[in-house]
């Protein structure tokens, strides 16, 4: 029997759902369970390179073989606050839902201008993960020494009962909207991602210029997107080792084994990842960015083979007839891309070769 990750204490399992609107509802609420259970003391998270950095991966696989969309939402939530802590950030506070929104796609993106009354956000901001869930986020924008972090709220209600009075909360934050229609996605549907339009939101700097791709756990967080990728992969295995131990196949019984030793794979590099960044939590070797890039072309490849076997073994069957799996299919499918595939492996490919001032 193949062992699954068992869900951290604290975090309820999902059922089955059908609408985008469901799918979002669905993650939302297991994003906000997460995200309370960290608050409450009932699940763990530890930073990572303090010690426990597998651990802290085990957490987001866990999330992600239960809920892929749930994940993304946990990851960008244990993201910013570990951001947070390593600019000397405010910490991240009871009743607080906080996404990473940093995707830089071509296009005209955010500007941050600096005024009497502080920094204000103008533009478009896309790919905007738990855009109605979230109540703060990190938000990368261009600024006119450069590219910068900022804190903004979202204008989303935080939790009630935190001892925060209502006045400090907020109610919906200036001019930062969800543009409708900006997310059709079938697979990660959950994650609501859509565009936000940003009008003069008032924004908080963290850290400096380019302080944000500069701080070694810009890699350490890349390598626990791909430990969610993992958990991904788990789930969608779950079929094809559920019909193994239904029935004696020799063909099943091959693609249980090639997905057995491609997921064993996979959670020894993690785990390897890890106690790296545990032994140089600083990046003083230099080795972050070139770990990061190996460790995610090895999941991302997992990934896709798992994809591909379980597919075979198992045909349409559970595609059209089991809605969780079809949606772990449709979900890893959609999440993995953020590998950016050739791209990333040229990138891994420079840096081996020549290291990492010649390969820019």
């Amino acid at each position: 029997m193949h062992d699954a990750i068992p869900l951290p204490t604290g975090v309820e399992t999902s059922d089955g759902g059908g609408s985008t609107t469901l799918a979002v509802r669905r993650a939302a609420d297991r994003f906000s369970r997460f995200v309370d259970a960290l608050a409450a003391g009932t699940v763990e998270a530890p930073l990572p390179g303090g010690g426990r950095t597998s651990a802290r991966f085990d957490v987001l696989s866990a999330v992600a073989e239960d809920d892929l969309c749930a994940a993304r939402l946990a990851e960008g939530h244990l993201d910013a606050v570990a951001i947070l802590a390593e600019l000397d950030g405010d910490p991240v506070a009871p009743g607080q839902y906080w996404g990473v929104w940093a995707a830089e796609p071509p296009g005209s993106g955010l500007t941050a201008t600096r005024g009497p009354d502080g920094w204000v956000l103008n533009g478009l901001k896309q790919y905007c993960s738990g855009a109605h869930s979230c109540t703060h986020a990190l938000v990368t924008a261009t600024a006119e020494d450069g590219r910068r972090l900022f804190a903004v709220r979202t204008g989303v209600p935080e939790a009630t009962g935190t001892g925060v009075p209502e006045a400090e909360t907020g109610g919906r934050g200036p001019g930062c909207a969800p543009v409708p229609g900006t997310w059709r996605a079938i697979g990660m549907a959950g994650s609501d991602s859509p565009d936000i339009r940003f009008t003069d939101v008032p924004a908080t700097p963290v850290g400096g210029v380019e302080a944000y791709l500069r701080r070694p756990g810009f890699h350490h967080g890349g390598v626990g997107v791909a430990a969610c990728w993992y958990g991904g992969a788990r789930a969608v295995a779950r079929v094809l080792f559920t019909r193994a131990e239904q029935r004696a196949d020799p063909f099943t019984d091959a693609h249980a084994g090639a997905v057995d030793l491609r997921l064993y794979t996979s959670g020894t590099v993690l785990r390897r990842a890890a106690e790296e960044i545990d032994l140089d939590p600083l990046d003083k070797a230099g080795a972050a960015g070139l770990r990061a890039l190996r460790v995610r072309a090895v999941v991302a490849e997992v990934c896709s083979e798992v994809l591909d076997h379980v597919g075979r073994a198992t045909g349409a069957g559970p595609l059209c007839h089991d809605e969780r799996h079809a949606r772990a299919v449709a979900d890893l499918g959609v999440y993995v891309r953020q590998h950016h595939a050739e791209r990333d492996l040229a990138a891994l490919g420079g840096l081996v070769a020549r290291g990492p001032e010649e390969s820019r």
